[in-house]
């Protein structure tokens, strides 16, 4: 099995990147095939370009968007990893899925019933934190709102499985080395269940 883990945080050291090695270790320690793309580290540019826009004559994937999707292309599980910001992925995460996952890989050009997927029977998870409590953002209504709006729609627009979304909340950036600790250990149990195909 390969498994991609997409991370997106600017920090070198984050709890978010904290999270993606433990969930790399585990999974690996399973067997399991694991490609980390860091796209802060890759410098990758989110921006995408008036010539990517799909419908416009000539229109097409830049270099460094085919060299991402060689790269990931075979994956059979896609684990993103980002803090919630303003209740929703950062821009540099929304950019990457904006022209990675875009047409050409992550579905084809409209049919009769609608664009066609490219990614069925593959599988999406999520791995997120926040500084607001997770019941907060549950009942403010930002939990359901980003999951229709990111989750939800990429998966239904991909024909990926979704799987899980595993958000922790009250994160900031003087937590405890222990509490860190024991939310890198949730996340490679949950890498460990996938690893064998669970959730």
């Amino acid at each position: 099995m390969k498994q991609v883990l997409i991370v997106s945080h600017p920090r070198v050291r984050s709890f978010t990147t904290a999270m993606a090695e433990a969930y790399a270790a585990a999974a690996r320690d399973e067997g399991g095939e694991v490609i980390v793309r860091d796209l802060y580290r890759q410098g990758f540019d989110p921006l995408l370009h008036a010539d990517e826009l799909p419908g416009d004559e000539g229109a097409r994937a830049r270099p460094d968007v085919m060299a991402e999707r060689a790269a990931i292309g075979d994956a059979d599980i896609f684990a993103l990893f980002y803090p919630l910001w303003f209740n929703a992925p950062p821009a540099m995460l929304k950019g990457y899925v904006e022209r990675v996952f875009g047409m050409g890989f992550g579905y084809s050009r409209f049919g009769l019933r609608g664009n066609e997927p490219l990614l069925s029977g593959r599988r999406l998870v999520s791995f997120t934190s926040s500084g607001a409590p997770q019941h907060w953002v549950e009942s403010s209504g930002a939990w359901d709102a980003m999951r229709k709006h990111f989750d939800d729609h990429l998966a239904a627009v991909t024909g990926l499985e979704l799987i899980g979304h595993h958000n922790i909340g009250g994160v900031t950036s003087g937590l405890r080395e222990d509490v860190v600790e024991r939310h890198a250990q949730a996340v490679a149990a949950t890498a460990r269940r996938i690893a064998h195909g669970g959730r």
